[in-house]
């Protein structure tokens, strides 16, 4: 896997940090201080430039407030969702919505479909935080990642392909709720990235497809299992 000068950081279920060649540091999903899978030396954020929000779910936004109050980065979601930010404090926000792309000095982020469901979970009621999303995110050297959310397999990932072309694809393996690894295989099948880094397993005992299982089942392909906590550069 060339990363062409960045460092990308895999915090457990969901949760990445990419940083950039020129400092910039970017979060996706920010759950660390409930996330079982994060490292203790991780779970107090130092910095966050811009954050990206996939959906609505507790073990994906679930520190997004306190983290964006603490760095006010630029905060991209959905506008239903980036709504419900605001209204709790979060001072930047840069809502979108599927299709679209923004920049970022030189970081493009473009927001694609997931096949999913979002609601935000705030005290005692459920609240519609717009549809769920994933993310294809370019860098200045040109390589470009997808993180795919959390999401069913579905025939537009070749959209995905033949428009973005990601070289690197996060992708959950987990099942139950997202794709098995035998769906995830038909993902990447669709994308053709040269490297997918598995997420969204093993965190709790029903996420239990592995990096193994997809590995087999795309024996051409570079399967990447991160550890929590280690970086990639």
């Amino acid at each position: 896997m060339n990363l062409r000068g960045i460092k990308l950081t895999w915090l457990g279920h969901a949760t990445f940090r990419i940083e950039t060649s020129q400092g910039k540091c970017i979060l996706i999903d920010p759950w660390v201080m409930g996330n079982p899978m994060c490292p203790s030396a991780e779970k107090d954020v130092k910095k966050v430039d811009l954050m990206l929000v996939t959906h609505g779910h507790g073990d994906h936004i679930g520190d997004a407030v306190e983290i964006a109050k603490k760095h006010n980065p630029q905060v991209v979601g959905i506008p239903e969702l980036c709504g419900w930010l605001r209204k709790k404090g979060v001072k930047q926000t840069a809502e979108m919505n599927k299709g679209g792309t923004q920049q970022f000095g030189d970081i493009k982020v473009t927001m694609v479909h997931a096949d999913h469901s979002c609601g935000i979970q705030d005290g005692d009621e459920l609240i519609y935080g717009g549809e769920a999303c994933g993310y294809v995110v370019e860098f200045a050297g040109g390589l470009k990642i997808y993180h795919a959310g959390d999401t069913n397999v579905f025939g537009d990932m070749q959209i995905i392909r033949d428009l973005y072309g990601p070289e690197v694809c996060m992708i959950p393996i987990g099942d139950h709720y997202t794709m098995s690894p035998r769906e995830a295989a038909y993902a990447v099948n669709l994308l053709k990235p040269k490297t997918v880094i598995p997420m969204h397993f093993g965190t709790f005992p029903v996420l239990t497809g592995r990096p193994s299982e997809l590995q087999k089942l795309v024996p051409g392909v570079e399967v990447l299992e991160m550890k929590p906590g280690v970086t990639m550069s």
